[in-house]
């Protein structure tokens, strides 16, 4: 969420900058309009709570000079429904601007590159040569298929499209590369290993900027509110005693309080649904630790690291990547998150980007750093770096990580804030977060880069530990 100052202040630019930057139009007549209705019923309810208050006063004093009070309490009673009708506009008017406002991109930072799409990205570095093959390469999905390791038509059985079951020393290797990070962001790059719920409540997708822009790219799954148990059992057996009761008297009378108070007893019985949401990624619930709280300065900056499954509808990239593991509806990485000062994020964010970039290193996979576009970038980025790993079956380069600088722009969603020590404050934290790598694309760089002429997959050096020091697979 943007600093409401801006939106306040300086509408008029933050649009024009929105339209420049990001291509979002934002409706200006009508967050005016709103803005302008919300100051003055603010005020309006200002005044009323100050003249009942000044009301309530005089009766007191009347009613100790034994004078008449009913005049003042008619009157108190009628700037009481003004106030309950003023607090309710109010309420609705700041619920319209949140929707704005929460549906409202980030501004990119002054060194990101305008640009429209991924046309428009710079090239910052290139790591690495690719190989050269002396034999046709083939793709992962060959590599995998030959011994039956990689499975797609079994997973389609069991889930539909979209969907691998891995097997043997292919599973084996995907674990070893999604233990391989774990271990050397934990012990080496100083991220607090991590273990998060793969379950979370709208409040955390909408912290992180995913709701209520993106609902279509998650999995929504109903989620029962039951009732604690006592509470149920006191509300069956009163529901029954009335119940009971209701045949033998009359519907009219004191009666319909009974008939009001069943009815009320049998909607509680009700088990209330809600939805929660399978994560996306791992980002979501690192990130919502601070949600609604105040971070020491002492304890800057949290470093968090998670390996989890993630899950993703993938609406609207019906066609694109759906051979093999390239676009998947679950798939498993390993998620950098930083908590930072904001004078930091800058150098937090190159730290972060050089984190996920060691991973590749280690592995020998040759890979570009590229630096976003306005354009190309996430909805809650202010800046973006993608790395992108070298498929030779493509002959091109693929996106591998996402490191994302979202300055306060998430901080002010989930009211995430650090005390500041030159001002003993609490100000927004800044938020950023990074794969450490995606686990599945590079199991595919793996298989790919290291594939031999008879179609065995040698095992790089730094995975052998995890994988009984075999050297090579298939």
């Amino acid at each position: 969420m943007l600093d409401p100052n801006l939106l306040r202040g300086h509408l008029a630019d933050t649009a024009a900058r929105l339209k420049q930057t990001r291509g979002f139009d934002l409706d200006v007549a009508t967050f005016e309009r709103l803005e302008a209705e919300r100051k003055a019923i603010q005020g309006r309810t200002q005044e009323l709570q100050n003249l009942r208050n000044t009301r309530s006063k005089a009766i007191g004093q009347a009613k100790a000079k034994g004078e008449d009070v009913a005049p003042l309490m008619a009157e108190v009673a009628g700037i009481g429904d003004e106030l309950k009708a003023s607090e309710a506009r109010l309420d609705e008017l700041r619920g319209e601007l949140e929707a704005i406002s929460l549906a409202i991109p980030n501004l990119p930072d002054a060194s990101v590159p305008a640009g429209a799409d991924e046309k428009d990205n710079q090239e910052v570095l290139r790591w690495g040569t690719p190989r050269r093959f002396d034999f046709t390469v083939k793709d992962h999905v060959e590599l995998g298929a030959r011994d039956g390791w990689l499975d797609g038509d079994t997973a389609a059985k069991l889930s539909g499209a979209r969907f691998t079951v891995l097997r043997g020393p292919l599973a084996r290797l995907h674990r070893a590369l999604a233990q391989f990070m774990l271990d050397l962001h934990a012990t080496e790059h100083g991220y607090e290993e991590t273990n998060v719920p793969l379950i979370v409540n709208p409040d955390s997708l909408r912290g992180t900027g995913q709701l209520p822009k993106f609902e279509e790219d998650l999995f929504r799954i109903p989620w029962e509110m039951a009732i604690d148990e006592h509470r149920l059992t006191a509300i069956q057996s009163a529901a029954a005693d009335l119940a009971q009761a209701l045949p033998t008297c009359s519907s009219e009378g004191p009666l319909s309080d009974d008939l009001m108070a069943l009815a009320a007893l049998r909607e509680q019985l009700k088990l209330s649904t809600r939805y929660r949401y399978l994560i996306p990624t791992s980002e979501v619930p690192l990130t919502n630790i601070v949600r609604d709280s105040i971070v020491e300065d002492a304890d800057m900056p949290l470093r968090m690291t998670a390996h989890s499954m993630c899950f993703r509808a993938e609406a609207g990239s019906h066609g694109r990547d759906t051979r093999g593991m390239i676009r998947q509806h679950q798939f498993e990485k390993v998620e950098l998150v930083s908590i930072a000062r904001p004078e930091e994020s800058d150098a937090e964010h190159e730290r972060m980007t050089g984190c996920a970039e060691a991973v590749l290193q280690k592995l020998g996979l040759p890979y570009r750093k590229v630096l976003l576009c306005t354009g190309d970038m996430g909805f809650s980025a202010t800046k973006t770096y993608d790395l992108e790993v070298w498929l030779p079956s493509q002959d091109t380069y693929r996106e591998i990580s996402s490191c994302s600088n979202c300055g306060d722009f998430q901080a002010r969603r989930m009211q995430a804030r650090w005390r500041n020590p030159a001002t003993g404050k609490p100000e927004p934290v800044h938020t950023l977060n990074g794969s450490g790598v995606a686990v599945g694309r590079a199991l595919i760089a793996v298989m790919e880069n290291y594939q031999q002429a008879d179609g065995s997959i040698e095992v790089p050096a730094v995975l052998r530990p995890y994988m009984g020091n075999q050297e090579r697979i298939g």
